[in-house]
């Protein structure tokens, strides 16, 4: 088992390049980071090094997505925007080597119809792909929850599924988030079957609340006993947001999974 800390939300009391010697302290094998590009490359790659960390995910940047806009991926009239983003997803990325590069869908903007943006994403994706191909880096896209992310694009295994299918390009997986997947009630062993053979990396946190395993109620041995019966053997992100105690203070479930 192959267990990352996401230090976009985990250790965040500390500047992003201490992160990764807290984490590796801790006992996570490995990093990935939402948007890492704060931080120089060369900066990044050597803290990772130092540590002995491998950097799992990074995210193409996605425009004014997190601050409630659509984003970059699906909007017709953001083409342009999409390819500048994903030439400095790939001079980045060149320098830190990450297994997997995660594209974000975003929103469906206003006055653009489903299909249009669908249509808009999946060459986005498709050329994205085969950039990432050059690399040896593996690309990624993301179902989130329409509930904590009103109107996103992408959010259930059959999207995911239907989107993989309509790119149709070999270096393309799906990034599978229990959490977002939990928070629609969907049930998270026939999710993993669903997507059986798809699954290019997985991130975690419990629900409700997303909070470290074992502050909601979430069955994390049922997902993980479904991940093995579908063959994945890749990483699992811990991407969930620490309580008022720190990162530190409650790892228990770490320690826990490590004897399962």
């Amino acid at each position: 088992m192959k267990i990352a800390a996401n230090l976009s939300l985990l250790f965040a009391e500390r500047p992003l390049v201490e992160r990764v010697v807290a984490a590796a302290a801790a006992g996570f094998d490995g990093v990935e980071i939402q948007f890492p590009y704060e931080v120089p490359a060369l900066r990044l790659k050597e803290a990772l090094e130092a540590a002995g960390m491998p950097l799992v995910l990074i995210n193409v940047p996605a425009g004014d997505l997190m601050t409630g806009g659509p984003g970059l991926a699906a909007v017709p009239e953001r083409r342009d925007d999409f390819a500048a983003a994903l030439r400095e997803a790939l001079t980045y990325a060149a320098m830190v080597r990450p297994a997997c590069v995660n594209v974000l869908p975003g929103r469906l903007a206003e006055g653009v119809g489903r299909d249009e943006a669908l249509q808009t994403l999946a060459a986005n994706l498709r050329l994205a792909a085969e950039e990432f191909q050059v690399l040896g880096i593996r690309l990624l896209v993301e179902a989130i929850n329409p509930l904590d992310m009103p109107g996103f694009l992408i959010n259930t295994p059959e999207h995911l599924i239907e989107l993989l299918d309509a790119v149709d390009h070999p270096n393309l997986a799906a990034q599978l988030d229990f959490y977002h997947m939990a928070r629609q009630g969907f049930d998270l062993p026939a999710s993993i079957a669903r997507l059986r053979g798809r699954i290019g990396h997985v991130q975690f946190a419990d629900c409700p609340g997303r909070g470290a395993p074992g502050s909601g109620t979430l069955d994390f041995a049922a997902a993980l006993r479904a991940l093995g019966e579908v063959g994945y053997d890749g990483w699992l992100g811990a991407e969930y947001k620490p309580d008022e105690h720190g990162t530190a203070a409650g790892l228990g479930w770490l320690a826990e999974w490590r004897k399962g």
